[in-house]
């Protein structure tokens, strides 16, 4: 009867779990890039690369090797491989970073800038210049104590 309760418990977190929205958001994102790539390679395989291989005079690019001993060597697989990663994180930072990072600017979503920090005169702790005491030693700090300081807004 105790195996059974544990067993009920472990599975009602796995439910709390996978139902959260956060592991059902990552799940779809890795459904959609795995279909993404396949995408990506797909372009890379059947149009990239004969292209490339056109240029070279090459019949098949994804064929080239050469042998060391008896072991070949097939580096046209691992340029595909390097083309289509190229290909993919050009396409996401193009069309997926640069225009979200745009609309967080535009929102006011972005976090603040870390602030001007400088060393405290006293005791060298690197503090934000518009401390007006020290956390570190607790000195007093005066008005534009730390080099490069702004005026203060009046």
């Amino acid at each position: 009867m105790d195996v059974v309760k544990r067993t009920t418990g472990v599975m009602k977190e796995f439910r709390a779990f996978a139902l959260r929205a956060n592991a059902i958001d990552l799940a779809i994102a890795v459904i959609i890039g795995a279909a993404f790539t396949a995408v990506i390679s797909s372009l890379v395989k059947n149009i990239f690369t004969p292209l490339i291989a056109a240029i070279f005079h090459v019949p098949d690019f994804a064929s080239l090797s050469f042998t060391i001993g008896t072991t070949p060597i097939v580096y046209g697989a691992f340029l595909n491989a390097l083309i289509t990663f190229i290909l993919v994180a050009l396409i996401v930072f193009f069309l997926i970073v640069k225009p979200s990072s745009a609309a967080r600017r535009r929102l006011g979503w972005d976090p603040p800038e870390d602030p001007k920090k400088a060393a405290c005169p006293e005791c060298t702790t690197e503090i934000p210049v518009e401390a007006k005491r020290c956390p570190a030693c607790t000195s007093q700090l005066g008005e534009r104590w730390a080099p490069d300081q702004e005026p203060a807004a009046a």
